[in-house]
């Protein structure tokens, strides 16, 4: 690397000029010990000055890529849904059965941002744009002749803070991350990314009944051996049970109505990943926690719920293989939560609380499959093309048993989806993606609901910026 003059050479060039320092025609003449004293006090400052440079042009992308990591994803979506999304559709079908509507969205918007400090110290972020965020404007109320203003929403949506947090790494196989991360219990929640999945929207299944992306405050061990295989241990808060609906199972519970999250009851999570085979990543995760006192209410310490936990415990297993202009994913998420019926009870009366039963036991599996044409052509796959055609089957349940028994109560709650599509890729980071799904609700004892069949189209990104 070409360098200008430094301090040291510059007063090494002095030195050779027994140490008088010239400024015109003057000179000032300094001691031997003033002058070593200069020398030692440039060389201190040469060595920070060093360190806090700002690299040349040439430089700049490799400092990115080594220190500051700039990223995200999205989605732009549009929908056409054949069925009807009136709230009494699963109440009386038959006055909806000939219903239809439409939704252009922005389901996403993620910008992540990390740096490197050195040292094995790190930090991440990420900041969630849901639905095209939250609007608001001043607006002048015409019908009170000019005199009133009013503030007005206008657009729905959320903004979250989905990642903060600090790492030490110690090496590959001992790091040690705290702050808001996310969990990865399901393969969902581990991959969450726009380019992750072949649907327009996220997978139904997990994305019903977990909450996703889970993210909590959290103290999390993790690392990897040379043998591929990853492990994460992560101690967090409980869910709160309060929140659990029969709808979503816990999804809700990972939330909190407050600007602090409770922590009366704590939880453990775990997540083990093997990639030492070309091609396949098998995944294994699991959730144990409980959920009832989680709460500021004054009622979970009477004597009727005396000895009620909550304890909500997952498992689930998933796995990826891409290889031969193949992909194929699939997963199975099945969930306990004990003391359901007393849940009911309590959310039924509760102020915070959803007023629907809630499932003892809630599950989610489903498979997809693509095939990626343009992998046979020589010249699209030279320029990182690909067209996949993928088909998708999934069926879940977030009332698969209530009180530990099978039940028919809320039977639209459980559903088979078949789903069928394109994905074209003109970039690795880029995907356009349309598809055809199809939903057949579970039957009911004296109720027959309707299917839910959809078309969908959106334009994807995810990936890393790079000047």
């Amino acid at each position: 690397m070409k360098r200008l003059i430094t301090l040291t050479m510059f007063l090494a060039i002095l030195s050779s000029a027994e140490n008088h320092i010239f400024a015109g025609d003057d000179s000032i003449h300094v001691s031997r010990e003033e002058w070593q004293a200069l020398q030692r006090r440039v060389t201190a400052l040469e060595q920070v000055q060093e360190g806090m440079r700002i690299p040349t042009n040439n430089e700049m992308p490799q400092w990115i890529h080594n220190r500051l990591r700039i990223g995200g994803y999205g989605e732009i979506t549009a929908k056409r849904c054949f069925y009807s999304n009136k709230y009494l559709r699963y109440i009386t079908p038959a006055n909806y059965k000939n219903d239809t509507y439409g939704e252009f969205d922005l389901p996403h918007f993620v910008i992540n941002l990390g740096y490197d400090f050195g040292k094995g110290w790190a930090f991440g972020t990420e900041i969630e744009f849901e639905h095209g965020g939250v609007e608001a404007a001043m607006e002048i109320e015409e019908q009170e002749g000019g005199s009133e203003v009013e503030q007005e929403v206008e657009r729905g949506g959320e903004v979250a803070l989905e990642q903060f947090w600090i790492e030490k790494k110690f090496n590959d196989y001992a790091v040690i991350r705290a702050g808001m991360q996310v969990v990865p219990v399901g393969m969902l929640n581990a991959h969450h990314e726009s380019l992750e999945y072949f649907g327009v929207y996220r997978p139904e299944g997990e994305y019903t009944i977990l909450p996703s992306t889970w993210h909590e405050v959290a103290l999390a061990f993790m690392g990897k051996t040379r043998f591929g295989l990853r492990y994460q241990a992560m101690f967090l808060p409980g869910l709160d049970s309060e929140r659990f609906s029969r709808k979503n199972w816990v999804k809700t519970g990972a939330g909190s109505p407050y600007e602090f999250k409770l922590a009366n009851v704590y939880a453990g999570a775990a997540r083990l990943e093997y990639t030492g085979v070309k091609g396949l990543h098998i995944g294994l995760s699991g959730y144990c926690g409980s959920s009832f006192r989680n709460t500021l209410s004054n009622n979970v310490n009477g004597e009727q719920y005396k000895g009620v936990s909550g304890l909500v415990t997952i498992g689930s297993a998933d796995f990826r293989y891409s290889d031969y202009n193949v992909v194929v994913r699939g997963q199975f998420t099945y969930g306990h939560l004990n003391d359901s019926q007393m849940i009911t009870k309590f959310n039924s009366t509760s102020q915070m609380g959803n007023k629907t039963r809630v499932a003892s036991d809630a599950l989610a599996g489903g498979i997809e499959a693509g095939y990626n044409f343009f992998g046979l052509s020589e010249r699209l796959f030279a320029q990182k093309q690909k067209l996949y055609v993928f088909a998708r089957y999934e069926y879940y349940d977030s009332m698969f048993r209530y009180n530990g028994k099978p039940t028919t109560v809320n039977a639209w709650c459980g559903r088979h989806r078949m789903a069928a599509g394109l994905n074209y890729y003109p970039i690795p980071q880029v995907g356009v993606k349309a598809e055809y799904a199809y939903a057949i609700l579970k039957k009911s004892a004296n109720i027959t609901y309707n299917d839910e069949p959809m078309v969908a189209v959106g334009i994807v990104f995810a990936g890393m910026f790079r000047p």
